[in-house]
């Protein structure tokens, strides 16, 4: 349902996004619970989002961001080149958003710098970005285990 509103260009409302977030969340902790990592891409755009994903982790005290297991990169990139990405993946048949409602999920966009949400560049190769922030978020996660001296 979400797909076929965004396709005709009508931006999602939180009632359409909290049963998929909380899915989501699911999916998240049942891998969590089996000692995996996970990676997942999504437009969580506003703190309330996130902190659903957040719950994923069962140990999550809301608002202690370093120490949960749940992380989040923002992308960051021109309105201009995101645009222009849409446009090309549409074209191929390969995205189902259109680019009218890029502004929407802009202006939805919220992000609290105590929030620890890392932030790079979108224009980098994308196997340098998972690269580099994999192993930032395996060093932070590591720092916070306690030693077994």
């Amino acid at each position: 349902m979400e797909t076929a509103k965004m396709s005709k260009g009508i931006p999602l409302s939180d009632a359409d996004r909290t049963p998929w977030l909380e899915s989501l969340r699911d999916a998240i902790r049942d891998r969590l619970d089996r000692g995996e990592d996970v990676a997942v891409s999504c437009s969580a755009l506003q703190l309330r989002y996130r902190e659903i994903l957040r719950a994923a982790d069962r140990s999550y005290k809301p608002g202690d961001y370093a120490t949960c297991r749940v992380q989040f990169v923002c992308l960051r990139a021109s309105a201009e080149v995101i645009t222009e990405r849409m446009q090309r993946r549409s074209s191929e048949g390969k995205h189902f958003m259109p680019a009218s409602l890029l502004q929407s999920q802009l202006d939805l966009l919220q992000i609290d710098d105590g929030e620890g949400v890392t932030e790079v560049d979108a224009t980098v190769r994308p196997g340098d970005i998972v690269r580099d922030t994999v192993a930032q978020f395996r060093e932070g996660l590591a720092s916070t285990v306690p030693s077994c001296f």
